[in-house]
């Protein structure tokens, strides 16, 4: 399952902000869409492309009408990302479209639950100490 492509489809979330009497427009992109393609590369860079030319941001999808078609501009990057910039009405919207292959992946582990001592313990005893930010070191890499 490591060796699988996705398809990654971010768009650019816009909000507006006002602070000291003057408006901000503060642009972020967020993953939208996360599709697993499988094994194959070419697969996922045609898959790709058809997301770029095809898929409707959110923004838009709440206000389209039944045979809506948008404009659409689609860039291809020389790294293989897609940026494309869709417009509707007065709405614009930009969505970036990238392939990725998975390399590493673990499910999550929770801690066991602290018996009735454990609790009283920490309580008295204050939270335990935070664990350490990562950090590179070198040669690090050598010891795995």
């Amino acid at each position: 399952m490591t060796a699988d492509w996705y398809v990654l489809i971010e768009e650019d979330t816009r909000t507006t902000a006002r602070a000291d009497g003057t408006e901000l427009k503060l642009h972020r992109w967020t993953l939208t869409g996360a599709h697993r393609i499988g094994p194959n590369q070419a697969k996922a860079i045609a898959a790709a492309e058809d997301a770029a030319l095809h898929h409707l941001p959110g923004i838009l999808a709440r206000h389209a009408r039944p045979g809506d078609e948008p404009a659409r501009h689609a860039l291809l990057t020389q790294d293989g990302a897609w940026l494309v910039l869709v417009k509707q009405r007065h709405r614009e919207c930009h969505i970036r479209v990238t392939t990725a292959r998975l390399v590493h992946s673990r499910e999550e582990r929770e801690a066991p639950s602290k018996s009735l001592k454990e609790k009283f313990r920490s309580a008295m005893e204050g939270p335990a100490p935070a664990p350490k930010p990562w950090s590179w070191t070198e040669g690090k890499a050598d010891r795995t």
